[in-house]
């Protein structure tokens, strides 16, 4: 999977990225990379850890101490086979928005160069058919 941008980070989790810089320094087990620049990049498993912790943190009115607490406690708990389930079903949706993120700038591109021709070209390739048991 791709990384993240922190502003990509931003949009997917619905946060500023004050919080996320602040729950790095709070909270340990959240050191993103860094690229060449310097610039924050986030693996699926760092979004991954962001959204449990927005979670326990935001709507489960845990502290960030607690919120930690809670998430090194539930990486050893016994229900490590439902929570790996969980977790494949959260990349897949990462995925999906990555992938949706790609074909909008893809639409836009096409859209702004005004050649619909080749937008309409594009779409036809990428439209799933009724043959391949995807389309309506």
């Amino acid at each position: 999977m791709a990384r993240l941008s922190m502003g990509e980070a931003e949009a997917l989790l619905g946060l500023p990225a004050s919080t996320l810089r602040h729950w790095e320094t709070v909270l340990p087990i959240l050191a993103p990379r860094k690229d060449s620049f310097g610039r924050r990049v986030y693996s699926e498993a760092e979004i991954r850890l962001l959204f449990r912790v927005r979670y326990l943190s935001q709507r489960a009115g845990l502290g960030l101490r607690e919120t930690e607490g809670t998430i090194i406690g539930e990486l050893g708990a016994p229900l490590a086979e439902a929570r790996s389930a969980l977790a494949s079903i959260r990349g897949d949706f990462i995925g999906l928005w990555l992938a949706n993120r790609d074909s909008m700038r893809r639409l836009a591109t096409a859209l702004s160069s005004g050649r619909p021709g080749k937008l309409r070209s594009r779409v036809a390739l990428e439209w799933p058919r009724k043959e391949d048991g995807h389309g309506a």
